[in-house]
């Protein structure tokens, strides 16, 4: 079976799970896990701040960003298609009382005029703006890259005005393949950021919360109390370190066959797809005269997994396992999908 519903369906290297069973461990809840340890320094240094705290998710990672830099009552920026906004489970107002404030945008990518025009003004009767969140790359607008000048465009109206940045740096790699820009300088702009080892880098899961030291240690607090304290953590860590050291370059290979398999795709008939959108790993399209659910069935009837949306929306995800070969197979499937 061809897997392309996510990047979070990739299955550890064998240097990883190598890694994983000799680890040396302790309990990260008293900060005994060297490890763990490990990684949060490594991870801190790559993004350029001065602490991480390794967590259990991305979602984790957004709902500690909203805690630390909101509150009860505060009201944070987002885009109307972010992660943040659609797929949490509503964790920013349900646990961090954050009401959430969607900017719908072209491609993902707040400007420093949406930010000023969405900011509350100074009324008693209105919530206070306190945060914007941004999502590098995005997921919904198909993995669709901020340039860091944007980055820095949104960050400065952001803070000019006593607004805090959180980035949701999922996939903040894919960034770093796709721009060649670094890692730090992607992040530079955010107060915090949080990336995926799960996805594209394929640990089995985990992720990490970055910023200033006070941010972290009031992240690490939080997260005891959402239950997500490790104890010998340092068994998931110890892939997590070797990804970071591995894996970042190899996702150009995903982008690669995304880009093929974009493509492939745009030359079939009653496929509708928006080439300029695929700069990274994800690749969405629409389909003219069936629904997704009844061409992901047939897809699947040809041993090829995809994700669907409404209204003939489907998404495919490259990432590690995903071969060039597998590429050809999959655009074969759906060509026979769309005329089954």
């Amino acid at each position: 079976m061809i897997d392309l519903r996510s990047d979070t369906v990739t299955q550890p290297t064998p240097e990883m799970r190598t890694l994983m069973a000799g680890a040396i461990v302790g309990d990260d809840v008293y900060r005994e896990d060297p490890t763990v340890t490990e990684l949060e320094s490594v991870s801190a240094r790559l993004v350029g701040k001065d602490a991480a705290l390794f967590i259990t998710s991305g979602t984790m990672g957004n709902l500690l960003g909203m805690l630390v830099s909101a509150g009860p009552g505060r009201e944070a920026i987002v885009d109307s298609e972010s992660h943040i906004f659609m797929y949490e489970v509503g964790g920013a107002s349900a646990l961090a009382q954050v009401q959430l404030r969607p900017v719908v945008t072209e491609r993902g990518i707040l400007s420093g005029r949406d930010v000023f025009d969405s900011m509350r003004p100074d009324d008693v009767d209105e919530p206070r703006t306190c945060l914007v969140a941004l999502e590098n790359t995005h997921n919904r607008h198909g993995g669709v890259v901020w340039p860091v000048a944007s980055i820095e465009e949104v960050a400065d109206a952001a803070h000019s005005n006593g607004l805090r940045v959180h980035m949701d740096g999922a996939r903040i790699f894919n960034a770093v393949i796709a721009t060649g820009a670094a890692t730090a300088e992607i992040a530079h702009h955010a107060d915090t950021v949080t990336f995926c080892l799960s996805k594209g880098l394929a640990c089995p899961m985990g992720s990490l919360f970055c910023g200033s030291y006070e941010d972290v240690d009031r992240a690490r607090r939080w997260r005891k109390m959402l239950g997500g304290g490790w104890r010998q953590a340092g068994v998931v860590a110890a892939a997590g370190i070797w990804a970071l050291e591995h894996m970042v370059e190899r996702l150009a290979e995903d982008h690669g066959n995304a880009r093929t398999l974009a493509e492939g795709l745009a030359e079939l008939p009653g496929v509708d797809i928006d080439l300029s959108r695929v700069e990274t790993n994800i690749v969405i399209f629409y389909l003219r005269s069936k629904s997704s659910s009844d061409f992901l069935r047939l897809c699947r009837e040809r041993e090829v997994l995809g994700g669907g949306y409404v209204s003939g929306r489907v998404r495919f995800v490259t990432h590690y396992g995903i071969t060039a070969e597998d590429v050809q197979k999959a655009l074969d499937a759906c060509t026979r999908a769309l005329a089954g």
